[in-house]
């Protein structure tokens, strides 16, 4: 997570109303907070997040309004104020303390006060006068409004002493009064970064909550905490295989299994929040060094830098300086466009200078970690991620500059997992050349050349270590329905793994958790099933079910269905409730469970066993000892 505000990042303005405006901090432009005013986007770029600005007045001269940090002490005046107030023993003692404030008669409570902890207004009745009016009216607001006088502060405070029945309101009321004006008037926002417990309050409460199947941060957090999700490990890569133009398949690297470690199974439909949440705990969500990289640029024969998205075919070229010598058509490269000048920098013909980058790896060098890795599985030719944008990471870039996920984030589809075969992305084997006749070609034909290897490269190595299995656990958001999804995801899942499922309903997760219910388990051990007799331990695992057993229920243990959620609450002497005008909506429940690996064969003791003899009283034991 930044600590400062960087350019062309997305952050949260929270404005006094209450609501929350995310945006994009772009150089060199206004920015809109609607009836507060208007700011240079320049004027809070470097600066640190969770500051409070105020718009200070136009200067004569000036187009825009400056700002000014309010400091932690104004910001909670009336708080100071009212803890010096208790301190002292009655309040002729707190007036003296403070030569500013209005010295009180014996039964008087002062309950409001400005900026500087002068107290303004007092209450001395404890019911509220129904005819209390204001004077000021609505065209002498405006009027106000359009001066612009002190950040809103001189409309706060006139308002209150045009108001001719101010001091009959209870303390709970005068506070409530001018809690109502201060978030009318008064022109101060704070920013905030774009998290994802932010990102998703602002969706839920103002943005469309069905995107994220109304998905609350509570809900977010038990997913994550009952999924296990945490830091995987440093990321390892295979080693490239050097294959040259003229090899096929033969040449991919394998799946290692000692190498697989922190990887995550992904089902996610909340349009890519689910995938940040878990980035974010796993460490690969921010792109802490983004503002220290430069802007990608073209190279001689237009390739950008970037990585390739595996799954969806999306191409990413490497920006280098293509190497020359005989080896350099083996390798893949255009020797018509080399540069044969060995030093580390070279001219071009604008007569700039670009620095020599290292030479790009073969197409069959995988580019994804075998570590704390999202694998996303989507029934589409491409996940729906587009939430993702707004930390950095659009993944339908085929030239994407580098942030972490790149590296991290694998997808694939159900086609791909169930019946890698029949896709033919996966089924078709690499074009293969030779180095003479490679360079016989034109540069765009050997450009199709490299992308449908390096793509071919990266989704056999997706498709083969999903299937390979032994994740770390099982997180999924889906409308789909959880039975078929764990049919197919409960085989991957290493022992002892987690599940949890996210539903904004709990009938579908209900239906799931009697699918393991112990009267269901207890019959699939009796052997009342004749369709499960003779298979083997990994048979059953993959078994696809029948009508009496949708799923094998030795397979979860500890299932279980839970929910929470934090409600806001009024807390007054007498009047404590909930607030009334919260949002409504789902619930939302997850359903959570372990993987247990069923052991094969019949359990039984083994072991030496004695029978004890308990010496008793003989006399005691005779009915006449009995009588």
């Amino acid at each position: 997570m930044h600590s400062v505000i960087r350019a062309n990042a997305w952050v949260a303005l929270k404005l006094p109303s209450g609501s929350t405006k995310v945006l994009q901090i772009t150089p060199n432009t206004t920015i809109s907070l609607g009836k507060y005013g208007t700011v240079s986007s320049n004027l809070i770029i470097g600066r640190p997040y969770h500051l409070t600005f105020e718009l200070q007045d136009k200067l004569p001269d000036e187009s825009f309004s400056r700002l000014r940090v309010v400091p932690s002490d104004e910001l909670h005046a009336e708080v100071f104020a009212e803890e010096a107030a208790a301190g002292c023993s009655t309040p002729a003692a707190a007036a003296a303390s403070n030569d500013a404030v209005i010295s009180a008669t014996e039964g008087e409570e002062f309950s409001l006060v400005d900026d500087k902890g002068n107290v303004i207004a007092r209450s001395n009745r404890e019911v509220i006068d129904e005819n209390a009016r204001q004077t000021l009216t609505q065209d002498e607001i405006e009027e106000l409004k359009r001066e612009g006088n002190n950040a809103g502060k001189d409309v706060i405070a006139k308002l209150l002493l045009s108001h001719t029945a101010l001091d009959q309101k209870t303390s709970f009321s005068l506070a409530k009064y001018k809690l109502l004006k201060t978030k009318k008037y008064i022109r101060r926002f704070q920013v905030l970064p774009i998290d994802v417990a932010n990102f998703a309050h602002w969706q839920l409460e103002e943005r469309d909550s069905s995107k994220i199947m109304d998905m609350r941060a509570e809900m977010i957090g038990l997913v994550g905490c009952w999924g296990n999700v945490h830091f995987g490990g440093d990321e390892v890569l295979l080693p490239d295989p050097k294959a040259s133009t003229a090899q096929g398949d033969d040449a991919c690297v394998s799946v290692d299994q000692d190498l697989l470690g922190g990887r995550w199974l992904v089902v996610d439909d909340t349009c890519g929040l689910l995938v940040a949440a878990i980035a974010e705990r796993m460490g690969v969500l921010y792109d802490v060094d983004g503002s220290e990289r430069e802007e990608n640029t073209e190279d001689q024969n237009g390739a950008t830098t970037g990585a390739e998205e595996g799954a969806t075919g999306a191409e990413h070229l490497d920006l280098q300086v293509r190497p020359s010598g005989p080896g350099a058509a083996e390798q893949g490269v255009d020797t018509e466009m080399a540069d044969p000048s060995p030093s580390p920098t070279k001219r071009q013909s604008d007569g700039k200078f670009k620095q020599q980058q290292k030479p790009r790896p073969s197409d069959f060098a995988i580019p994804y970690s075998q570590t704390n890795t999202i694998t996303v599985i989507h029934a589409t030719s491409q996940p729906n991620l587009s939430l993702l944008n707004y930390w950095g990471f659009d993944i339908t870039s085929p030239n994407h500059p580098p942030h972490p996920l790149l590296n991290h984030l694998l997808n694939l589809s159900w086609l791909q997992l169930l019946k890698p075969e029949l896709d033919t992305s996966y089924s078709t084997p690499p074009p293969s050349a030779s180095p003479e006749t490679l360079a016989s070609w034109k540069p765009s034909r050997r450009g199709n050349f490299h992308r449908k290897r390096r793509r071919y490269a990266r989704i056999r190595h997706i498709v083969d270590s999903t299937r390979a299995g032994n994740f770390s656990g099982l997180v999924c958001a889906s409308t789909m329905d959880p039975i078929s999804i764990l049919r197919h995801t409960l085989p991957l899942l290493a022992g002892g793994a987690p599940v949890a499922i996210y539903s904004p309903t709990v009938e579908s997760l209900a239906a799931v958790a009697d699918c393991f219910s112990v009267p269901r388990r207890t019959a699939w051990v009796s052997g009342g099933e004749p369709e499960i007799e003779g298979l083997s331990g990994e048979e059953l695992e993959r078994w696809q079910g029948n009508e009496r057993f949708p799923l094998n229920p030795t397979l979860l243990q500890g299932v279980s269905i839970q929910t929470s959620r934090a409600r806001k609450w009024q807390v007054l002497p007498g009047r404590t409730h909930p607030l009334m005008t919260e949002r409504g909506g789902a619930d939302g429940y997850v359903f959570t469970a372990w993987r247990a690996k069923p052991a094969e064969g019949k359990v039984a003791a083994k072991g030496k066993f004695k029978r004890r003899k308990v010496e008793v009283d003989s006399e005691a034991t005779t009915p006449a000892a009995a009588a």
